[in-house]
Order: C-alpha cells, then sequence, then structure tokens
C-alpha cells in the first residue's frame, strides 16, 4: 500500500486534473474557481514534486507529454471513481443497528416497525435478535434493548424504557367455563407456561400468599415462546405487561388472576454516550416517544 506521504498534493492533481480536461490554464481556473495564476503554480508543483514535465507550454495553450497523458487518464480515472464512491455514500439511506432480545423484538417492537418506518421513511434499520450482551464497537451496533438494573457504566446512556410488571395471561378459551379469577385450586388444575426467569413460584406467594403445586407444566427456552404457546391455548404464560397489552385490548389473551408482579429486571434502551449516528439518534427518540406514550395510556 502506498505511504500517503509519497502522494502528490490533492490541489496540485485537481489542477492537473482541469488543465488537461482543456489544455489550457484559463479554461481550468475557471472550472475550479481560482485564478489562472493559481493553477498554473500548482501544476508547477505537481511537476516539481514528480520530477518531471506533463506540460509543454505554448503560447495559445498546452499540449501533454508523453508522461503527462499516460498520467492525466489515471488521474482522471481515480477522480472519477472518488465522484462515484462520493454520490453512492450521499444516496445511501441513513442506518442504524439495534440489538434487542427475540422476545422485545416479535413481541413489542416488530408489531410497531411500520410506525416507525412512517415516521422516519428514509432510515435503513438493522434489526438483530439476540440474548447475549452486544458491544456497541466490534458489533456494529447503535442501540440495544435488555433487561438489567442500574447502575450502568460510565460510557453508556441508558434510558428505562419499560418497567417488569409480570403478570399472568391465558387465551380466552382456556378458561371460558371457570369462573374469574381464579383461586390457587384452580391453578392448581391449570399446565402453567415456564420460561427462563421461572417467576412462578414468586408471583403465586404474591397472588395467593402460598405455593401452588401444579402437576402439568410445559418449559421454554424464551418468554416468546410461552406467550405463543399462551395464544394457542395450551396454558398460563408470566409476561411483562407492555408485552401483552395489545392482546390484553384485542382480547386475544385475558388475565385469569389480577395480580401483578415487580420482576426486579426493567427493559433498558442502551446508547454509547455519544451515538455516533443521525440515524440511531432518531430511532432512540423514537422508541422513548412511544414507550412514554404507551405507559401514559397504560396509567
Amino acid at each position: 500500500m502506498p505511504d500517503d506521504a509519497a502522494l502528490p498534493p490533492l490541489n496540485g492533481l485537481r489542477a492537473f486534473s482541469a488543465a488537461g480536461r482543456h489544455l489550457n490554464f484559463r479554461a481550468a481556473a475557471d472550472d475550479l474557481g481560482v485564478t489562472q495564476g493559481a493553477v498554473a503554480q500548482q501544476v508547477r508543483g505537481l511537476e516539481d514534486h514528480l520530477g518531471l514535465r506533463l506540460f509543454l507550454r505554448h503560447p495559445r495553450g498546452l499540449s501533454f507529454t508523453e508522461e503527462g497523458r499516460t498520467y492525466h487518464a489515471a488521474v482522471s480515472r481515480a477522480f472519477a471513481q472518488l465522484a462515484e464512491a462520493t454520490d453512492a455514500l450521499r444516496r445511501a439511506p441513513a442506518r442504524a443497528t439495534i440489538s434487542v432480545t427475540p422476545t422485545f423484538a416479535s413481541k413489542w417492537l416488530i408489531p410497531r416497525l411500520a410506525d416507525l418506518t412512517r415516521a422516519h421513511p428514509g432510515i435503513d434499520l438493522r434489526l438483530t435478535a439476540t440474548e447475549r450482551v452486544a458491544s456497541f464497537h466490534s458489533d456494529g451496533i447503535d442501540l440495544a434493548v435488555r433487561q438489567a438494573r442500574p447502575p450502568f457504566g460510565a460510557s453508556l446512556r441508558a434510558d428505562l424504557l419499560f418497567t417488569q410488571d409480570v403478570i399472568a395471561v391465558c387465551s380466552p378459551a382456556l378458561v371460558a367455563n371457570q369462573d374469574l379469577p381464579l383461586d390457587a385450586l384452580a391453578f392448581s388444575r391449570m399446565t402453567l407456561l415456564h420460561d427462563t426467569h421461572d417467576l412462578w413460584p414468586k408471583f403465586f406467594q404474591s397472588a395467593f400468599g402460598q405455593s401452588v403445586d401444579a402437576p402439568r407444566s410445559l418449559r421454554f427456552n424464551q418468554t416468546t415462546l410461552s406467550l405463543d404457546a399462551a395464544l394457542a391455548g395450551q396454558g398460563i404464560a408470566l409476561a411483562s405487561r407492555f408485552l401483552v397489552a395489545r392482546d390484553l385490548a384485542e382480547g386475544r389473551l385475558v388475565q385469569p388472576v389480577r395480580c401483578s408482579l415487580e420482576g426486579g429486571l426493567d427493559f433498558y434502551l442502551l446508547a454509547p454516550r455519544h451515538i455516533g449516528s443521525g440515524a440511531a439518534a432518531q430511532v432512540r427518540d423514537w422508541l422513548l416517544g412511544l414507550a412514554r406514550d404507551e405507559a401514559g395510556e397504560a396509567g
């Protein structure tokens, strides 16, 4: 790879390129918006840098030397490539990459992406769904949504999106013949849907002041799967209220017992202290605004 220090001065190359197009210093000066003397001086400086003559000077204009003609063709190609690359960069959509958990992606973010597209049609959003901790630098992540608790590192900006207000939900068909709210005995006859958080023991203590021995259960490694099973009428699941708010409002899910549990790990929007792109800042503002609106409606 050539050393940048060995490259000719850019102004000299621009002057040489323009002069070579017109074979005239005055016309080149008009192209570049500088004086004829400035163009002539920059070309002489380039020739001195290279140690050879690129033009033959004539009373009415210029002509290439053999070396100058070959060099001009190469310089012209290089400037054309730079112009094409710059134009492509300007036309490329603004990009933002957000890392979220699979449950947050499927149950909250994806159903609302059309709203983001309408609000910011020029943003190319890249969505990464993973449970693992993402690195903003090495993974190329602009924003992340994770369940966590303060404090956070000084290099991070952390904004609360939703509290972990955990409720029980199931398909209305599952409890169609039951008196609601269910009591502890009724729960003991139901199938419980477990995820990795395993909050059922705490939930039962909060709801009934006692443990419940439910002989039937299904276990999943992600909350989104337990919620899909609940929607399919396969049992009762636990989930943060905001994740199921639309399903509750539209009657796809019901609460079999009126109890909520503070889970302790709230949902935070994380970003580097200094957000790198304008697109990421716009997505961050949109997420925070939407979360604020939905929290206000719930309240």
